[in-house]
C-alpha cells in the first residue's frame, strides 16, 4: 500500500461524503491537501478541517517535490470545483490545487478526480437545505477534456471514486 495524497477544494457538493472517506482512512495513509475556498466552504458547512492540513499558501508549493520523488502513488481530488476543473482541463497552474494536479502529471502520478458539476442537473445538499444544481455546458465541455487525460480517471459519484481508490486500499 501507497501513500494517497487528498486534495479538497471549495465545492460543498461531495463535501461530507468526500471528507468521511478521507477520514476513514488509516492514520498516516494519506496526507491532505485544501484549498483556500475548500477551509471556507468546510466552515460554511460547519464541518471541522482535516487533521494535519496543508493548506493553500501560495501557487508555488513546496509540495510539488513530494509529488515529483514518488512520495505519493495517486492524487484524490474530491470534490473538485468546476473552476479546479477549468484549471486542470486547460493547463492552469495558478494555486497550489492546480499546481499539484500539473506536478502530477509531468511526474506520472495517477490522477483521480471527483468534480461536483459533472452532469446536467445535480440534486445537492447545500450547507443548510436542499439545492438544485444546472451546471453550465462549459463545465460539463471541461469534465469530457478532463477524461481524455493520461493517468487522470474522472469519478461521476461516490462510488466510482471508492472504486477508482481500491487499488491503493489494498496490498499488492
Amino acid at each position: 500500500m501507497g501513500k494517497i495524497a487528498w486534495g479538497v477544494t471549495g465545492a460543498g457538493h461531495f463535501l461530507r461524503e468526500s471528507l468521511g472517506l478521507y477520514s476513514g482512512l488509516s492514520k498516516g495513509r494519506a496526507d491532505v491537501f485544501v484549498s483556500r475556498a475548500g477551509m471556507e466552504v468546510i466552515r460554511m458547512y460547519s464541518l471541522n478541517p482535516p487533521e494535519g492540513a496543508v493548506c493553500d499558501a501560495t501557487a508555488s508549493t513546496a509540495s510539488c517535490r513530494a509529488f515529483a520523488t514518488g512520495a505519493y502513488d495517486v492524487f484524490v481530488v474530491a470534490p473538485a470545483t468546476s473552476n479546479s476543473v477549468a484549471k486542470f482541463s486547460l493547463g492552469i497552474s495558478d494555486c497550489m490545487m492546480s499546481t499539484l494536479f500539473a506536478q502530477c502529471g509531468k511526474s506520472r502520478v495517477p490522477i483521480i478526480v471527483l468534480p461536483s458539476d459533472a452532469e446536467e442537473s445535480v440534486d445537492s445538499m447545500g450547507a443548510t437545505k436542499p439545492l438544485k444544481i444546472y451546471p453550465r455546458p462549459i463545465d460539463l465541455e471541461n469534465v469530457e477534456r478532463l477524461k481524455k487525460f493520461p493517468k487522470v480517471k474522472v469519478a461521476l459519484t461516490m462510488e466510482e471514486l471508492r472504486w477508482f481508490l481500491t487499488p491503493y486500499l489494498t496490498d499488492s
